[in-house]
């Protein structure tokens, strides 16, 4: 059974399912489907350095992921799946098969729910060495502080 568009219930099974049907969409390279499972805001980011900075918009999004099957022989993978729908988050490790290239890269990525079940946010983190030239190494974009995230070393008192 495929599924062309997010669940409405908000449970662990339904986030997962809009999950793997939203790469499976992904790896059909079809901006329409694709887009369907994001609110028109939704923001997408990545390490710096990475496609530009973090795409924003459903409709964006959906055209780099066409433009990745089109161009590069994208084909990605769900690996492993954690939901918590009482925050309307969930983690995710997956593979991404660039086989124009004969490349693999691995990563993880945090997704935010809105209420309707549609993705807002996706923060994807990928496996890959340190790079000696950055002091901090985060996502491009991401309003940590605003967050509530540490912006600083703590003394390691608690």
């Amino acid at each position: 059974m495929t599924h062309d568009a997010p669940a409405s219930a908000l449970t662990a099974a339904a986030m997962e399912t809009t999950i793997r049907a939203y790469f499976a969409a992904c790896n059909s390279g079809d901006v329409d489907r694709i887009a369907r499972f994001f609110e028109p805001q939704a923001v997408h980011y990545f390490p710096p350095g990475m496609y530009g900075g973090p795409f924003r918009g459903a409709r964006v999004i959906a055209q780099k992921w066409h433009d990745a099957v089109a161009n590069l022989g994208s084909v990605w993978s769900v690996d492993q799946v954690l939901c918590d729908p009482t925050t309307r988050r969930a983690v995710i490790e997956w593979s991404h098969f660039k086989r124009l290239d004969g490349i693999l890269l691995r990563g993880d990525e945090w997704y935010v729910f809105s209420e309707r079940g549609l993705v807002e946010e996706i923060r994807a983190y990928y496996a890959s060495p340190q790079d000696a030239s950055l002091r901090t190494l985060e996502l491009a974009g991401f309003d940590y502080e605003g967050r509530g995230y540490p912006t600083r070393q703590r003394d390691g008192k608690g």
